[in-house]
């Protein structure tokens, strides 16, 4: 269970769990995202964790509104871009399931 996980692991789930709750991001919107959209956007936060620069501007690559590029910390901007490629993973599997279940709906 959730007690085997590490407390970077936790805070990682915590901040998926944010994005859903707090900021409004559902599943159902993410479903809405072309494949990678998701991972692309978790990418740029881990890639510019360090950037100066990316503390004033959102990076080259960003697809969403510059409002929703919102650097903070090292380690919170790890946390950020692991819920986001979460959430691709979870799209992901969503569509997997989605396809198995018209395919087999498709056979009967």
């Amino acid at each position: 269970g959730m007690d085997a996980l590490t407390d970077a692991a936790r805070s990682v789930i915590a901040e998926r769990t944010r994005q859903i709750s707090a900021e409004g991001y559902t599943p159902e919107q993410d479903d809405g995202y072309n494949p990678g959209v998701l991972a692309l956007h978790g990418g740029l936060y881990a890639c510019h964790a360090y950037d100066n620069l990316a503390k004033k501007r959102a990076p080259e690559g960003w697809q969403w509104d510059e409002k929703w590029w919102k650097p903070s910390g090292h380690r919170r901007n790890r946390e950020k871009a692991g819920a986001l490629i979460l959430a691709e993973i979870e799209r992901i599997d969503r569509a997997t399931l989605a396809a198995q279940t018209k395919h087999g709906e498709a056979q009967q």
